[in-house]
């Protein structure tokens, strides 16, 4: 029995529990059974083989990132087949943000079979994103492309993403928080900065008027100063007639 096993099986308390769990989340028995241990398996555990080297789901989640985009590119070709590449590509990229991936995450069920401490990272709730595109990696390998392509149409698509609703969220705070500033002649000022080297988490404050607004954490600048926009729009109301004083 494989170190990986030995640490599931205390957790799960039987190997069979987790097989079913896949199970309930795919529609389909899985073949290779330790690649989907692996996908759950986030890298701040720190875990390692007999051999000592690492073991966690980064490389999953790099091939079902690439897997996942396919998909739904094809996915949106399909179903809006007069729209340019603008559109498509924007509501693709509203469909795999990090934060709609970490709510599917959830959604499907993964939440509570990955493996972490996450008492180490302070944007925690990223793993699940990731581990749902190193969960897609592992189906990938497992069962090929036309069947990953089907569990992502039929088990997140059509169970959880309601296009409509996409199309008419702007999720882009930044801009919009500029847009309110120069309609209200107030100066809005981005200062972001990497804060933590091993993790790679990106801090962002805003100021309005050398005023602080609000802050966010991310794993990427972008990510850090939507997060920090948004703070601040829900801080100032922006969208109703409040104004800051």
């Amino acid at each position: 029995m494989s170190v990986i096993s030995t640490f599931f099986n205390y957790i799960f308390s039987s190997k069979k529990i987790l097989y079913r769990e896949i199970r309930k989340i795919t529609g389909f028995y899985p073949g290779n059974f330790s690649l989907y241990e692996t996908a759950l398996i986030h890298k701040s555990a720190s875990y390692a083989d007999s051999k000592g080297k690492a073991v966690n789901n980064e490389r999953l989640e790099y091939l079902g990132d690439a897997i996942l985009g396919a998909v739904i590119a094809d996915y949106l070709y399909h179903k809006f087949p007069g729209a340019d590449e603008g559109f498509l590509t924007q509501i693709r990229s509203r469909i795999v943000s990090r934060e709609k991936l970490n709510e599917l995450a959830q959604l499907i069920g993964l939440r509570e079979l990955i493996v972490a401490n996450t008492g180490k990272y302070t944007t925690q709730k990223n793993m699940y994103g990731d581990a749902l595109e190193a969960f897609i990696g592992a189906i990938y390998i497992d069962q090929g492309f036309v069947k990953t392509g089907r569990f992502i149409r039929k088990h997140i698509v059509k169970e959880y993403i309601d296009i409509t609703e996409i199309l008419n969220t702007d999720h882009n705070f930044k801009s919009k928080l500029i847009e309110w500033g120069q309609k209200h002649k107030k100066e809005v000022e981005f200062v972001t900065r990497l804060e933590d080297e091993e993790s790679k988490v990106f801090l962002s404050f805003i100021k309005i008027d050398s005023i602080s607004y609000g802050s966010g954490t991310g794993i990427s600048k972008k990510d850090a100063e939507q997060r920090a926009a948004k703070e601040a729009m829900d801080r100032i109301n922006v969208g109703s007639s409040q104004k800051t004083e």
